[in-house]
């Protein structure tokens, strides 16, 4: 596939964030990759390896890597935002009057702001100005097959057709099909709210579930992401696709969430379990947000609200699971 080659500054040194720079870098681009801390980004600048978030993947040495933020927007066509959900807001303030005025922004978090309860779209519209172009890319990637080759599908959302279309055309490949949309509240909270969920995915596969627990689990799963979803103005049926459904199986099967989740239902604690890595898990703070926005929107997310009890409540996992079992009789409806 031929590519207009573009230049793309990647913020971001997790897993995801390199594996964007290591696909970008292959298609032809010129790949500027920035992290928030010097020293371990010089140490991958000499090793050209993220050993951190992404061991065993060579970073091509045409990717330059810089760890001074102005540097690395300075002319850059398309800045794609890989900074985990919390600490967003204050890389993105930093750009203020420094990004290029034309420059596309792809926002490829998964999470909610806790406190102000805001998808990534906000934040960077909140901090840069309404007129930043602005798309959101979310699906069901996991980093290190993509950075493997291995086929995946990925969907971008934007508010802007020829965004959306730009964006498409710089990130397809032969191993990474790309679809579009413009229903960009269903897309983030897709990628937001399924991590939660994974966790309580992981808690049953620690306490050795089998199938049917999962099965049901994803199911009901997909019914509260729509539910909330609809509530704050998303498309049901994007719930049903890459961003929704098709994000949510791959989190409910592996992952950081779903590990956390694992670790819990063997009888870990939260915080030994997050001392642990140097991974940041998104499905936790997303939890708290989600709950709150439940009860704005005044919407039943059954599945979340229990993992939040657990999780920050002291809930015991028996208790969470005759909670969800034995919820008052109902049908099966959105």
């Amino acid at each position: 596939m031929k590519h207009s080659r573009m230049a793309v500054t990647v913020l971001g040194d997790g897993g995801w964030g390199t594996t964007l720079a290591i696909h970008l870098s292959r298609l032809g681009h010129r790949v500027t990759w920035w992290g928030a801390f010097p020293d371990y980004f010089k140490t991958i600048d000499r090793r050209r390896e993220n050993v951190k978030f992404l061991p065993g993947v060579r970073i091509p040495r045409n990717i330059r890597i810089v760890w001074q933020l102005p540097l690395a927007v300075r002319s850059a066509e398309m800045v794609v935002v890989a900074v985990p959900s919390q600490h967003l807001r204050k890389v993105v303030r930093r750009l203020r009057g420094t990004a290029e005025p034309r420059s596309i922004f792809v926002s490829v978090a998964k999470g909610l702001e806790l406190g102000t309860m805001r998808r990534m779209s906000e934040i960077i519209r909140e901090e840069l100005g309404e007129r930043v172009p602005l798309a959101v890319l979310s699906g069901p990637n996991i980093a290190s097959e993509i950075a493997k080759g291995q086929p995946a599908s990925s969907v971008v959302a934007s508010g802007s057709a020829a965004v959306a279309a730009t964006v498409q055309a710089a990130l397809k490949s032969e191993r990474l099909r790309i679809y579009t949309t413009r229903d960009v509240v269903g897309v983030e909270l897709g990628g937001a709210l399924k991590n939660p969920i994974a966790i309580a995915a992981g808690i049953g596969d620690g306490l050795g579930y089998g199938s049917n627990a999962k099965a049901a689990l994803v199911t009901r799963g997909v019914v509260e992401m729509a539910r909330l979803g609809k509530a704050m103005g998303a498309q049901t049926s994007t719930f049903g696709g890459l961003s929704g459904l098709g994000d949510l199986v791959t989190t409910c099967l592996s992952g950081r969430n779903h590990w956390l989740g694992e670790q819990l239902g063997r009888g870990r604690s939260l915080k030994s379990i997050l001392a642990s890595t140097p991974m940041v898990i998104e499905g936790v703070e997303t939890a708290k947000a989600a709950v709150k926005l439940a009860r704005r929107h005044r919407v039943e997310l059954p599945i979340i609200e229990q993992v939040h009890a657990v999780l920050f409540q002291g809930r015991s996992l028996e208790r969470a699971l005759h909670a969800l079992m034995t919820r008052t009789d109902t049908s099966e409806t959105l």
